[in-house]
């Protein structure tokens, strides 16, 4: 009788451990015979399924008349397979990276040249001009019909945010103790930039008046009537809050090609303050505002926007320097 080998001590281990306990249950026997030939007999397909690519063949080419041998190679099936792989992987490769990398893949169905992609850009951004400038022309349409009808019309700037109001609409703001520190820390530093008189001047005309700084910056360009500088240009960081520099009435607020939004504010004895250079206003004409009240928002886009500042009096422009502490 043939002894079965075993690949290993722990399978022979294992399967005399089994046959003790077939002795008890004569179906566990069964099935562990079973088990033990279907192991052996994979184990030698296996085997020779290994043997077969590794099986060297020799490849000979001859010549046709003399039948001399011209070149031979030894050549297994598993070298076959393994040459054929590696040349199909590379031609693939190569593909890919050609397609990928080339302008080759502009001749495939279906994709965009370098051009039409260009165009499709360049029309998606007219596209969104020519929305812009709908909704604009619709507005001014229905704002000169709320004119002629009587009615107050809507502002320009604040129908061209209903989206963000959209947006934040659900937010809830509440009041914090940060808050409160930093809203009166701001106030005592505001209340410090408040022009005092001085002894020597007159408590009449508009040097009785305590103006307000509008902004918080430098002077960079100073109070030229010469050089038709009637105000002072004051640099300040984009989006900076423009502040009205005494309590009045908005007569004038909007748009011009040289100073872009201007707000103008009539104050009492015959006094007029006028900002220019500003990116939004946040007032309409007739409101009544005080000291300090945030009218507007500083330019943007910029590092240093420039906001041109003017006081008139009785229909004269006064040196704003000589009545604020920028």
């Amino acid at each position: 009788m043939n002894k079965v080998r075993f690949p290993s001590a722990r399978s022979e281990k294992v399967f005399r451990r089994r046959r003790n306990f077939s002795y008890i249950c004569p179906l566990f026997h069964c099935i562990s015979t079973v088990s033990l030939i279907y192991f052996r007999m994979a184990k030698k397909e296996r085997s020779r399924y290994i043997r077969k690519l590794r099986s060297k063949y020799r490849l000979i080419i001859y010549n046709d008349i003399t039948y001399a041998e011209v070149w031979h190679m030894r050549l297994s099936r598993l070298n076959v397979l393994t040459f054929f792989s590696i040349i199909t992987l590379v031609v693939v490769a190569a593909v890919v990276s050609l397609i990928a990398f080339t302008p080759l893949r502009e001749f495939i169905p279906g994709y965009p040249d370098s051009k039409t992609r260009r165009n499709i850009v360049q029309n998606a951004q007219r596209l969104d001009s020519l929305e812009r400038k709908v909704q604009r022309w619709v507005l001014y349409n229905d704002n000169l019909n709320l004119i002629l009808s009587g009615q107050e019309p809507v502002d320009v700037e604040t129908a061209s945010d209903t989206s963000l109001v959209q947006r934040y609409r659900d937010i809830i703001v509440r009041h914090t103790i940060d808050d409160s520190l930093f809203r009166r820390q701001v106030e005592e530093v505001e209340q410090q930039n408040l022009t005092m008189l001085s002894s020597n001047e007159s408590s009449s005309g508009v040097s009785s008046l305590h103006f307000f700084p509008p902004v918080r910056g430098e002077v960079v360009s100073a109070f030229s009537p010469q050089e038709q500088q009637l105000g002072v240009g004051i640099a300040a960081a984009p989006g900076s809050a423009v502040m009205a520099a005494l309590g009045g009435t908005l007569v004038s607020a909007g748009w011009t090609i040289e100073n872009g939004y201007v707000i103008a504010i009539q104050h009492g004895l015959n006094v007029v303050t006028v900002y220019k250079n500003a990116k939004q206003l946040l007032k309409q004409p007739g409101a009544h505002v005080t000291a300090g009240e945030i009218i507007a928002l500083a330019n943007a886009g910029k590092e240093r926007s420039t906001l041109m500042f003017e006081i008139w009096n009785n229909g004269t422009p006064v040196n704003p320097e000589q009545y604020i502490v920028f």
